[in-house]
């Protein structure tokens, strides 16, 4: 089965057509309608559909606060630009190079430098 994803809405919708044509399931939170609600809300609906978010929102690389396998996964790209090219480039990087299965639960960042992934200990 393949990785799913939730694309926050801090992201163009591009992320989840760039995903979704590299046979990943991706959807927004937009498609949803879920704009606008709080981290926390959103968080849990996310967490029990049992998918990656894909986000935009340092807070949720926060190891701290959302811990390494405590969760399906967080997907964060950090961008230098914040443009849909950058952003775009960022998504193809992960979704060429990272094993979503291996990865399952992580907190991986992907910088125009490289990939950084968090496991669980």
């Amino acid at each position: 089965m393949p990785a799913r994803f939730k694309v926050d809405e801090n992201l163009p919708n591009e992320i989840a057509e760039l995903l979704d044509g590299r046979g990943f399931d991706a959807v927004t939170v937009a498609d949803q309608a879920w704009s606008g609600l709080p981290d926390d809300l959103l968080w849990h609906r996310i967490q029990q559909e049992d998918r990656w978010i894909v986000t935009a929102d340092k807070e949720f690389g926060d190891v701290r606060r959302y811990s390494p396998g405590s969760h399906a996964g967080v997907l964060l790209l950090r961008s230098r630009e914040e443009g849909l090219d950058d952003y775009l480039s960022l998504a193809t990087t992960a979704a060429d190079c990272i094993d979503f299965d291996d990865a399952a639960g992580a907190v991986v960042v992907v910088t125009d430098r490289g990939v950084r992934i968090r496991r669980a200990p």
